[in-house]
């Protein structure tokens, strides 16, 4: 049975008629409409916290999805499942992957950003000073880039980049 037929939550009862009424009236192929049910039911299921559910869901959306924009958004939101399973390195590969179809996607930047960071502490706290300080500066780069395209968030980061110095910028937006 497919989760939108079981899911007791109203929030995602209603975002799935939404979703349904919105498919009726807009031109897709049937492929297409297929990959969105399985985001959709993804997102459920991980919204739920049934990551193995939402990860199957995703990989199916991506066997379908050929939209490079969409195709992002799945890819991303595998990144967000497998860094919360403390997968890194694959969550960084999938991050990457969805910037690399859409660059325009701060969450991605970021999100790229905290596992640079989370390394840079690794390799400080192992006494590797250099590594860390070369994880430090790909962090960086990666954050100055959201921050850009999304100059409201990242407070922490944008604290993060004046206070160690690879920042010269104030403000961004």
């Amino acid at each position: 049975m497919p989760r939108f037929q079981r899911n007791d939550n109203f929030i995602d009862k209603s975002f799935t008629v939404m979703a349904d009424m919105i498919l009726k009236v807009l031109p897709a192929t049937k492929k297409e409409k297929e990959a969105f049910a399985y985001y959709r039911d993804g997102m459920s299921a991980q919204a739920d916290g049934e990551y193995a559910e939402a990860l199957d869901n995703y990989f199916e959306a991506l066997k379908l999805e050929d939209d490079p924009y969409d195709r992002s958004y799945v890819l991303y939101n595998i990144g967000l499942i497998r860094t919360n399973n403390g997968e890194h390195e694959e969550a960084l590969k999938n991050y990457l992957e969805a910037i690399e179809l859409n660059p325009r996607l701060p969450q991605a930047l970021n999100n790229v950003a905290v596992i640079y960071h989370y390394r840079g502490e690794q390799e400080k706290e192992a006494g590797n000073d250099e590594a860390a300080e070369a994880l430090f500066d790909q962090a960086a780069q990666y954050w100055k880039t959201a921050i850009r395209m999304a100059p409201n968030n990242y407070i922490e980061a944008q604290n993060w980049l004046k206070t160690t110095g690879r920042s010269q910028i104030d403000v961004y937006f």
